[in-house]
């Protein structure tokens, strides 16, 4: 086979692999899922609603507030009704698929449902609350899921007397039109569970991938990564968007700096805070806080393009004392992505990843990877684990974090390839 080929060729195998965890087949037995709850109507908690009414379920929806309530089924309805406008589906199909929402108040309405979905903000302190709500609420042998992208699962179980209920389904946003989920297999989650989630991913067409807890999982933890590495840069007089261009050239339609714009850089913050990324900070008091300001780390205009900013050029020069400096994209590339697939390695070391093959579904499907560079594990493979271990050496010489991962030591030494590595699979105390 040519390379095209061969690229092809990986990318099924890898797809088809995902769905195949070791402890569950056709004899798992199932849960029944006919009626879907989802705590939050925001961005996520919609989104994700939206993947059950679509193809059939009920589903029954809560916030706190009816005008959040509100807006949150109105934005649905606004969606739904585009794509019927495109042709997608008949005009008739919007009233039906809005006819499955059950607007909600309490979680006291959700008693009766089979799967609850968790959606509500990043807080730990408010995810225990309502699991501890959850537990007292939901009818034995319901389902009781976070959408958590980084927390741990199994502190949000430990609230309830029924850990083996619990699970992580992460949608990634756009929830209605992303197609990774990440299903988290908390240390108790039973495998009928486990089983009934993924036959429901199916149904919903989503593509799952079964990872452990850790914090970020598979996904967001390598990211994380990546995005240190784009911030160190910074601190050494490298500009955002020489990032970003990087990146670009590397086959992402979005670099680190270009997402945080879009997603918007007061995720997180309030007037007046002190957080770790004081040039976020200092953009925010500005009110160059993203796209929807017109201004965040790039200067925006009426179509959205984004422009270097002189204003933020000083900002960072200002806090980082740096020079500006240019460094290549070559090597912009090696530094930002090398410490992913690194990390990766230390995910599988850990069993949180079942295979490097479910890496590689988790960022083409999720995070933009370049499919024509197959994934992390698959992109180590072209570059080489001597190339990879050089690059780490040198950043984890400069911070201990970014140590070089013992297996990638051994690959290094061994010439052995990124996407053979078996660690023994994901490992849970179930498994």
């Amino acid at each position: 086979m040519n390379t095209q080929d061969t690229l092809v060729a990986y990318h099924a195998s890898a797809g088809k692999a995902a769905w195949n965890v070791p402890d569950i087949d056709t004899a798992t037995p199932r849960r029944p899922v006919k009626t879907v709850g989802i705590i939050g109507a925001g961005t996520m908690g919609g989104g994700i609603s939206m993947n059950f009414a679509t193809v059939g379920y009920d589903v029954k929806i809560v916030d706190t507030q009816q005008a959040a309530l509100d807006r949150g089924l109105s934005v649905v309805r606004s969606n739904y009704q585009r794509s019927a406008d495109r042709g997608r589906f008949p005009q008739s199909e919007v009233d039906i698929r809005m006819a499955r929402y059950d607007g909600c108040l309490s979680l006291e309405d959700l008693a009766d449902c089979d799967l609850v979905i968790e959606a509500v903000f990043e807080d730990m302190g408010l995810k225990r609350k309502i699991f501890t709500d959850l537990d007292r609420i939901m009818k034995p042998g319901a389902i009781l899921a976070t959408n958590t992208s980084a927390l741990d699962i199994d502190e949000i179980a430990s609230v309830t007397s029924r850990p083996q209920d619990v699970i992580g389904l992460h949608f990634f946003s756009p929830a209605n039109v992303m197609k990774l989920l990440e299903i988290v297999r908390a240390e108790h989650t039973a495998q009928d569970v486990l089983a009934t989630c993924l036959d429901v991913a199916l149904e919903i067409n989503k593509i799952a991938v079964v990872v452990g807890v850790c914090p970020g999982f598979v996904g967001n933890r390598m990211l994380f990564k990546r995005q240190d590495q784009a911030m160190k840069l910074v601190y050494r007089g490298v500009m955002p968007w020489d990032v970003d261009a990087a990146l670009n050239a590397f086959g992402f339609k979005m670099g680190p700096f270009q997402m945080a714009d879009l997603a918007g850089l007061d995720i997180g913050w309030s007037k007046g805070a002190t957080t770790d990324n004081p040039i976020r900070d200092a953009l925010c008091e500005l009110d160059r806080r993203g796209q929807k300001t017109k201004a965040g780390y790039y200067d925006y205009d009426e179509n959205r393009t984004p422009v270097p900013s002189e204003e933020t050029a000083k900002i960072i020069t200002d806090i980082t004392g740096a020079e500006p400096s240019q460094m290549s994209q070559d090597d912009i590339i090696d530094v930002c992505i090398c410490p992913m697939i690194n990390e990766a390695l230390k995910i599988l070391e850990e069993n949180k990843a079942q295979r490097p093959s479910d890496v590689d579904v988790v960022w083409i499907n999720g995070y933009g990877w370049p499919a024509d560079k197959g994934g992390p594990m698959y992109y180590g493979d072209m570059i080489g684990a001597a190339k990879v271990l050089e690059v780490m050496e040198k950043l984890g010489a400069e911070d201990p974090d970014f140590a070089p991962a013992e297996m990638l030591r051994k690959l290094a030494a061994e010439g052995g390839k990124f996407t053979e590595i078996d660690t023994g699979g994901l490992k849970t105390a179930r498994v």
